[in-house]
């Protein structure tokens, strides 16, 4: 493998130009930087990236640390990401947590031990290890969750916007026990759902019960659970508005399951527009995401955090929208 001695000795110049010419300063005669490129093409030469992240003491690297990747919300968000920060001249490696704190707290460590140049999360909501990239400097930038007790750039969708349309589409279609599948209570969008759920009930005069509440995982078998315990309760509810993608087939797949038909007896409201959603039948009312912009977004913050890391941080929240399908129509 060739060196820079071997480059600088190809064209004549000492290695430390070589070594201005890689790390892309001006000051270089533009006929010693022809002479070192074409050496370099010449000899196939490639920079050590070890030695070079040791002197500028950060790579070229963004970490993208999502809570599912079996998610398919996340596909597109991280599209996004990529397409952002391919163009500023960074690569993405991308980390799945698994909705687990230890997982979480062991990309981080790998975060600030390969000195990343910055970080895009998705956190299962604890400060304290996002708090370890804060204070090593490095830039970070939470994505579709909101961290309390740490001041960081944050992307996300207005949550209670969402729910609050989902739950009063049910209620305006004469459903009227409509119950919610939310996910863990430490994870800011169950609750901010939740919120927007129970607003949506008490603009109706409807009474806020726990009755008609399950918490779950955001997975689909935790979605499943949670409507087979609503319907084996002692006053089921007639409707649904689950607060995720995977929760939703979940929910589903019980109804079916059960032999209850949707949306004769029974309306589903999701949030996540599903990519086959509109296949399946009945097709699936959901809250949409601009999952892809939510990307795009977050990684535009995070260009910005490195290029300036003193200006305030700074929230960017995106709208959501209805998606009306078959799964909400009660036959009048």
């Amino acid at each position: 493998m060739a060196t820079i001695y071997d480059v600088a000795r190809q064209a004549q110049v000492s290695p430390a130009t070589v070594s201005r010419v890689l790390n892309g300063r001006t000051t270089v005669d533009p006929a010693m930087a022809a002479r070192v490129q074409q050496a370099m093409q010449d000899l196939d030469y490639r920079p050590n990236a070890v030695a070079r992240n040791l002197r500028l003491s950060q790579t070229s690297l963004w970490a993208v640390i999502i809570s599912d990747i079996g998610n398919p919300f996340f596909t597109s968000m991280v599209r996004g990401v990529e397409d952002v920060a391919q163009g500023a001249g960074y690569s993405v490696v991308l980390c799945n947590s698994d909705e687990d704190p230890e997982k979480e707290s062991r990309y981080i460590a790998a975060a600030l031990a390969e000195r990343m140049a910055g970080v895009i999360i998705s956190t299962s909501g604890r400060p304290t290890v996002i708090n370890r990239l804060v204070e090593a400097r490095i830039p970070v930038v939470a994505i579709d969750r909101q961290l309390r007790g740490v001041n960081i750039d944050t992307v996300l969708v207005d949550n209670v916007q969402g729910a609050e349309m989902a739950t009063t589409h049910l209620l305006d279609n004469g459903y009227q026990r409509v119950a919610c599948i939310t996910g863990p209570r430490r994870i800011s969008t169950a609750a901010q759902r939740l919120r927007g759920y129970q607003r949506a009930l008490r603009s109706h005069d409807r009474e806020t019960t726990d009755n008609l509440v399950r918490y779950a995982d955001f997975r689909e078998e935790g979605g499943y659970r949670a409507m087979a315990s609503l319907l084996d309760s002692d006053n089921p509810p007639d409707s649904v508005f689950a607060t995720n993608n995977l929760m939703t087939v979940g929910a589903v797949e019980c109804l079916v399951d059960r032999g209850v038909r949707v949306p004769a007896e029974f309306g589903v409201v999701g949030f996540d527009d599903i990519p086959w959603a509109h296949l399946v039948r009945p097709s699936l009312s959901t809250v949409s995401q601009p999952t892809y912009d939510l990307g795009r977004a977050a990684a535009v913050l995070l260009t910005e955090r490195i290029a300036n890391p003193a200006r305030p941080p700074s929230t960017v929240t995106l709208s959501t929208g209805l998606q009306v399908r078959e799964s909400s129509s009660r036959p009048r």
